[in-house]
């Protein structure tokens, strides 16, 4: 499905590390689309949509928490326009806490508002964090993540998302 009012072009030079990290995991995963990087911020959901020109709901925002058991994150990516819910995310993490910009940014390799589903940088303690998508955005034929900076975004449709990230969907949004 084509995007209404096309934002930026993608950019031929690199805009950050982690910008850079994401376009070389969607360039080994073969992935249809560049990221794009935007003239304006979009570290929320909604600043994303308005730039793009899209609903809330198609931006897949990324909310990390902290697991309490053994201090790992948790990535779960969901629709921008829902909440996600801690009860019925611990169900599948045991109890979670929030999550810091410090503490985002040592386990994913991202600033909070350019956390992506991909591209994560080596953390300290090994491996990158748990990650879950979601199936409120499968209500999308396309959807936009943040490509590892809040000016970087990328296209797919929730089925590449599984693909790209060979996460787990679950259902977690409050009711």
């Amino acid at each position: 499905m084509p995007v209404m009012n096309a934002p930026s072009t993608p950019s031929v030079e690199p805009r950050s590390e982690g910008f850079d990290r994401v376009r070389a995991a969607l360039r080994e995963r073969d992935h249809a689309h560049e990221p794009l990087w935007l003239t304006t911020s979009a570290r929320s959901a909604q600043e994303a949509a308005d730039a793009l020109g899209v609903s809330l709901g198609q931006i897949a925002k990324s909310v990390v928490f902290r697991c309490k058991a053994d201090d790992t994150a948790v990535l779960v990516i969901a629709a921008g326009d829902r909440r996600v819910d801690e009860r019925k995310l611990q169900v599948y993490t045991g109890p979670l806490g929030r999550a810091d910009a410090d503490f985002v940014k040592a386990r994913t390799g991202f600033s909070i508002g350019g956390v992506s589903p991909l591209g994560f940088a080596p953390a300290d303690a090994g491996a990158g964090p748990r990650l879950f998508i979601d199936d409120s955005l499968f209500r999308f034929d396309v959807i936009w993540a943040a490509a590892g900076h809040p000016n970087g975004v990328f296209q797919m449709t929730p089925q590449q998302l599984v693909g790209l990230t060979g996460a787990p969907v679950i259902e977690v949004m409050q009711s």
